[in-house]
């Protein structure tokens, strides 16, 4: 079956004969047709769905479905173990097929993933068989986010990737906040419609849970699965993976070694991995803590607010403050250049703790208080969060094994977060949530000072 670019490049020429157009404007013609804004938005969107969905959602389905806490605590950590292992496995995507065969491949496989996991709440052993589904789709969400990266560092130019990462950063958080924010609010609001509100009967709140999360988890299913249609027609292939060779386990396993190998030969990359574990120590603390601060009891220093109000704030005055933080980041490092812009970034990316310090400390009421806070926090980690993101792009990528290096630095950005996250629950009982985010606040000197500092390998290029 032809290729749908190909048929319409195909198109393209003959109707450019037809009416006289010359091989320039053709060519331009079929290059607009693959404006990366036409798939940029939505590739991220598809990427960072899953991961927010197994992180945070899954945790609030299991918990409305009866399952202890330490039970959801242990699987939907392990679960989330792909997207710190998956450089393992990317040299692998570097010798099959292209980059956009394994996009929509797993696009389409985590569609059909989250269906399953929808008919799995209906069981009685639905938390083993569900854990089982969401590891898989992990395991293709993982794989998503290497082969997308490919495509985007491929098909785009230094200055392209700077101007289009804040795009790539909005859309990857936009889908953030449509899983945790909207989602949940539509999983709140459906649990009171099937019946399992407030005064409900404990049995008749688990069913009502089941049925509105199965809903839940059916728009997620058919979203994906169209989004990988999508790709399938707009998507540009990223090209070859590699030139064709042996592909035997052997020399699979001797490609893996040597791109292991290549990247910790890399300059400076003692400095790079300190470096990318760093710069989100404090966002690690804080990142499973602040939910549970907002929701917790006035009495005991939190908030007080339900999961319909949490979804509200984050589905709407997060939203737009993400995007805005996002996209004026893109501009101004493309304008200015990265290495000039880097400290600032990080600066922003660390206000939002101030803001919840301060949240803790006075405990308000006031619902415009609370939303100016977090649009703090959503602006500043969209600003702050791109910086990082091109700094791995174009300083720790690039070389011979492009693809599979940036996997491996995001892999180990996704472990900074993991590790301070996973004892960051014991700090919290411990020191209460006034001195916690107190002490987060310090936690942002050694990325403060280790960003200042940080040398730069390849030229830094500027519109």
């Amino acid at each position: 079956m032809l290729d749908f670019l190909f048929f319409i490049r195909i198109v393209l020429l003959l109707w450019g004969k037809y009416i006289n157009l010359n091989e320039k404007q053709i060519l331009n013609m079929n290059r607009d047709y693959r404006n990366p804004i036409k798939w940029v938005p939505s590739v991220y969107f598809a990427m960072g769905m899953p991961f927010v969905v197994l992180n945070m959602v899954s945790v609030l389905m299991f918990k409305g479905m009866g399952v202890s806490d330490a039970q959801i605590a242990l699987w939907t950590s392990l679960i989330m173990m792909p997207w710190t292992l998956k450089f393992l496995w990317s040299p692998f995507l570097e010798m099959f097929r292209t980059k956009k065969f394994f996009v929509v491949l797993t696009q389409l496989a985590t569609g059909v993933g989250f269906g399953l996991v929808a008919l799995a709440l209906q069981l009685p052993s639905f938390f083993a068989v569900c854990i089982a589904l969401l590891a898989i789709i992990a395991f293709s969400g993982a794989t998503h986010d290497i082969a997308a990266d490919g495509v985007y560092m491929s098909e785009l130019s230094q200055q392209d990737q700077a101007k289009y990462i804040g795009w790539q950063g909005a859309f990857y958080n936009i889908a953030k906040i449509v899983a945790s924010g909207g989602l949940v609010w539509l999983a709140g609001w459906l649990l009171i419609y099937f019946g399992g509100g407030e005064g409900a009967l404990p049995e008749a709140q688990r069913e009502a849970a089941s049925q509105a999360w199965m809903v839940v988890m059916l728009i997620l299913g058919g979203v994906m699965f169209l989004l990988g249609l999508y790709h399938a027609k707009v998507l540009p292939s990223g090209g070859n993976a590699v030139e064709k060779s042996s592909r035997d386990f052997s020399e699979t396993s001797r490609r893996l070694i040597e791109v292991i190998s290549a990247f910790f030969k890399k300059k400076h990359i003692g400095y790079y991995i300190a470096f990318i574990i760093i710069y989100r120590l404090a966002e690690g603390f804080v990142m499973k803590i602040v939910p549970l601060f907002l929701k917790a009891d006035r009495a005991v220093g939190g908030l007080g607010l339900n999961e319909q109000e949490i979804g509200l704030y984050y589905g709407t005055y997060g939203a737009a403050a993400f995007v805005l933080g996002s996209l004026l980041a893109g501009y101004y490092i493309s304008n200015r250049g990265l290495k000039k812009t880097l400290f600032s970034l990080c600066c922003i990316f660390n206000l939002p703790f101030v803001a919840y310090t301060l949240l803790a400390m006075y405990q308000p009421e006031n619902g415009w208080l609370i939303g100016s806070a977090i649009v703090l926090e959503y602006f500043g980690y969209g600003f702050g969060f791109v910086g990082l993101t091109l700094f791995m792009m174009q300083q720790v990528a690039p070389g011979k094994h492009q693809m599979a290096h940036y996997a491996f630095a995001s892999g180990i950005m996704n472990l900074g977060v993991m590790l301070p996250g996973s004892i960051s629950g014991y700090v919290s009982d411990w020191l209460g949530y006034e001195s916690f985010f107190v002490f987060t606040m310090f936690a942002t000197i050694p990325a403060l000072l280790i960003t200042y500092f940080v040398p730069f390998t390849y030229p830094d290029e500027k519109k």
